[in-house]
């Protein structure tokens, strides 16, 4: 297949706030001739982007799967092979990213997987900044700064909420933090699609001159063992450890070498994407299965692996086994020895302080009390609170209420009525240490 052939990928990013959900509207809502497939990465439990995204004839498909920079790559790439099957109903692909993660992943998705190279081919990666809190953001998130540098196009969003000279101050961090994307300016994401897509940017020997280690792959497990085995059943013994469960893919003829060790990786990137079977202590394990090990009882617990014939077999675990004192026992020969074992180690550091929450209710608020406790929380926890987004049914009113907000700032309108729909309540909070418990009996005080 030749470079003309394949799909052209927009990765669109932006911490939270920036105006990624606006320019991917004006995005959808222009004639422009294309077909277009949006993937939307959402974080956290909860997803509502897309009931924020107009109604329009594109694909829209949403991924929400854990730490999104270690299990995006797997989503992702379940949701691109599922997209192919329906390759006569779009000619684009736009990549919406959640605002706390790091583009590298996802970008690596388009040169690291040889069936989705094969299809697709990355145009450029478009970043929002927001104006109004880059500064702020940039002292407290690596995110903003990866976003930031991975940029092909710039776009300076919210101007409006800027004086000129310190507008042309930022635009000069900018453009000493990348000198090789182009920055636009913009109030509303209000900007030509041509200047997003169809820009034939993303170029890799650019980006490896840049960061050498842009294709070491970051994994969503940590630690490999490798184990020769005979037909028999064995035991997978396991201490108490950090986690009451642990994550565990199973997979037969393990090489390894390197370069087999990286092929289980990859392959175990796919298993990881889907959802992992629950497994409680003295139940059976299957090769090839994500499975969740369930280790919340005290003491050692013991999981049961029948092999049929001479294998050797690779474990590709979310933790090591250091840290539950892990071992694969035999009936008669004891424990299994370890062939050749292999530590991931991840490029990044989880803030843990970093969470999110939904409230869902049915009902109606009451405006004036909302308007209170809008005001009240967002001057006492507006620091904290990155991003908070939904929609309203407002007491009173037919319509549908919309919202965004980021940090103090808090806008919203009627949208669509509500007609037949049953009336309802979804908030998203994205935030640095919130009271999930406070914030939602102060919400649940609103409702009539």
């Amino acid at each position: 297949m030749n470079t003309q052939q394949k799909v052209p990928v927009t990765i669109l990013t932006g911490f939270l706030g920036s105006g990624k959900t606006t320019l991917l509207n004006r995005i959808l809502s222009e004639e422009h001739g294309k077909r277009i497939a949006v993937i939307e990465n959402e974080y956290g439990e909860v997803g509502i982007d897309q009931a924020l995204v107009i109604n329009a004839d594109e694909e829209i498909f949403e991924m929400s799967n854990g730490c999104i920079c270690c299990t995006v790559r797997g989503d992702l790439i379940r949701v691109l092979g599922n997209l192919m099957k329906r390759r006569d109903k779009f000619d684009y692909v736009l990549v919406e990213t959640t605002g706390l993660a790091d583009p590298g992943p996802v970008a690596q998705t388009f040169f690291m997987d040889d069936e989705i190279r094969e299809e697709f081919t990355l145009d450029g990666i478009v970043t929002l900044v927001d104006a109004a809190h880059i500064e702020q953001q940039l002292g407290r998130s690596d995110e903003s700064t990866e976003q930031i540098a991975f940029a092909d196009v710039l776009v300076l969003n919210k101007t409006d909420l800027v004086g000129t000279d310190g507008l042309d101050n930022l635009e000069a961090r900018l453009r000493d933090m990348n000198r090789m994307a182009r920055v636009v300016r913009s109030e509303k994401a209000d900007i030509p699609v041509d200047t997003v897509l169809n820009l034939s940017a993303f170029d890799l020997d650019q980006v490896l001159e840049r960061r050498p280690t842009f294709l070491e792959p970051e994994y969503p497990f940590e630690w490999t063992g490798v184990y020769s085995l005979q037909p028999g059943r064995y035991e997978l013994s396991l201490a108490e450890g950090p986690d009451p469960e642990m994550s565990l893919v199973i997979i037969a003829d393990q090489g390894v070498d390197d370069a087999a060790l990286r092929e289980g990786a990859e392959l175990c990137v796919r298993r990881y994407a889907e959802p992992a079977k629950s497994v409680v202590p003295g139940a059976e394990v299957s090769l090839g299965e994500h499975v969740s090990l369930q280790l919340q009882e005290a003491g050692r617990k013991s999981f049961f692996l029948n092999v049929d014939a001479p294998v050797r077999v690779g474990l590709y675990a979310q933790h090591t086994a250091e840290e539950f004192d892990m071992q694969l026992l035999d009936a008669d020969k004891g424990t299994i020895p370890v062939e050749v074992e292999r530590i991931w180690v991840a490029q990044h550091e989880h803030d843990d302080e970093v969470g999110s929450f939904a409230i869902e209710r049915t009902g109606n608020v009451h405006p004036d009390r909302l308007n209170a406790w809008l005001g009240e929380l967002l001057r006492e926890r507006g620091v904290d609170i990155f991003r908070m987004k939904g929609f309203l049914s407002i007491a009173g009113e037919p319509d549908r209420f919309v919202f965004q907000g980021v940090h103090m700032l808090f806008d919203g309108q009627p949208e669509k009525p509500w007609g037949d729909a049953p009336r309802l309540n979804q908030l998203v909070f994205i935030g640095r240490n919130l009271d999930e418990e406070a914030i939602t009996q102060g919400f649940d005080a609103c409702l009539v």
